[in-house]
């Protein structure tokens, strides 16, 4: 007995598919996070190896690793190796013991999409540990590795954005000890994650704003140690936006202060008088594909309205606006002005003719109409 076909799927059929599981992603992403987290804890329990890194119990890991029957890269609900757990629950010991068993899980990654990418190095910057940071460093433990994962996206939904390199990583915890390791060890300050951002634009974006100027310093004195043509802080991102420029769009005054104070220069000190220079390169909109001032007033962040009233922006736009501004919004007040003067009198004498097709008696009042003025040319011509 024959059966039907199955009806063919369009492209309209597959976004209805797609759209609700969307939004539940968009909606119940921190319940997947906590769901993610809980099997987590499930797996580690349910495995003796997982169970041992997570609480460091040496014995017991120096004696499952000596079993054949034993699998040293078995991964957890995430995708997580054993060595990932003992770096997620500072476990230097446990670390070592793994590493010396199996050198290899030094460069696995997390396999799960939500930290697709993260290696143990990831772990141990995000936690500060400097001496598990320096024995994966020691094991070569790729410096270049990239967390892509949905977690660790610039997103809304999350609510932490390291970028994607150990290096960045570190920077956002603010340690240098583990910035200069890095470092040493061949870790580009250079390098950028999907959104094109380096690790300076990343610095823009944390909410910690007074150690992010103090590490965009250490890795600024890194930086013209290679030959590069152009300075790490001139380097855009995908959407055009240097990190000076990637302050003003998200209005952060504290790093746009800091970032001016390196670009002044004091011409003259007198008493109590100083007279202050400043490098307007990325602030004048001269010659600029993306206009700074553009970008500061049509930016979605309300905070950005407050760069208007930072030195030098102030000055400057208070000095475009008495140059060019002024006399030309008088012009142009002027000509409207003028327009309107010879619109109106030209709709007050407007030559006015008899209405007479509403007219049905001699007696009756008879209205006067505008001429139109095809007719008054034609008589004038």
């Amino acid at each position: 007995m024959g059966g039907f076909l199955p009806k063919a799927e369009g492209p309209g059929s597959q976004l209805q598919k797609l759209l609700p599981s969307f939004l539940v992603r968009e909606q119940d992403w921190d319940q997947h996070l906590d769901k993610l987290h809980m099997l987590q804890q499930k797996r580690i329990l349910e495995s003796p190896l997982l169970r041992a890194s997570k609480e460091n119990d040496l014995s017991v890991l120096r004696q499952l690793l000596l079993d054949c029957t034993c699998d040293v890269r078995q991964r957890g609900a995430l995708g997580e190796t054993a060595l990932h757990i003992a770096a997620l629950y500072d476990n230097l010991e446990a670390a070592l013991v793994l590493m010396e068993a199996a050198p290899e899980l030094v460069f696995e990654p997390t396999t799960c999409e939500a930290f697709a990418g993260q290696t143990a190095l990831h772990i141990a910057v995000v936690n500060q540990n400097v001496n598990l940071v320096r024995a994966l460093l020691t094991r070569r433990a790729s410096v270049s590795a990239r967390a892509t994962g949905t977690a660790f996206r610039h997103s809304p939904r999350n609510l932490i954005y390291f970028g994607e390199h150990p290096l960045s990583f570190a920077a956002c915890v603010n340690s240098e000890e583990i910035v200069r390791l890095l470092i040493e060890h061949g870790a580009d300050i250079r390098a950028q994650d999907s959104l094109g951002n380096t690790v300076l634009h990343i610095l823009i974006l944390q909410p910690n704003k007074t150690f992010a100027c103090q590490m965009y310093n250490l890795l600024l004195s890194y930086d013209g140690h290679g030959d590069h043509l152009q300075p790490l802080d001139l380097v855009p991102n995908h959407q055009g936006l240097t990190p000076f420029k990637l302050a003003g769009v998200e209005g952060n005054t504290v790093m746009f202060q800091h970032l001016m104070q390196k670009r002044r220069h004091i011409q003259w000190t007198y008493g109590p008088l100083t007279s202050i220079l400043y490098d307007l390169t990325e602030i004048d909109s001269w010659g600029e594909e993306l206009s700074f001032l553009e970008l500061v007033v049509s930016s979605d962040k309300r905070e950005a309205r407050q760069i208007l009233e930072q030195t030098p922006v102030k000055e400057l736009v208070s000095f475009k606006w008495n140059k060019y501004g002024r006399p030309y919004f008088c012009i142009l007040a002027a000509l409207y002005l003028l327009y309107m003067i010879c619109f109106t009198t030209c709709c007050v004498y407007r030559p006015l003719k008899f209405r007479g097709g509403n007219r049905t008696h001699s007696r009756d009042i008879t209205i006067l109409q505008q001429k139109l003025l095809q007719v008054i040319l034609l008589r004038r011509g």
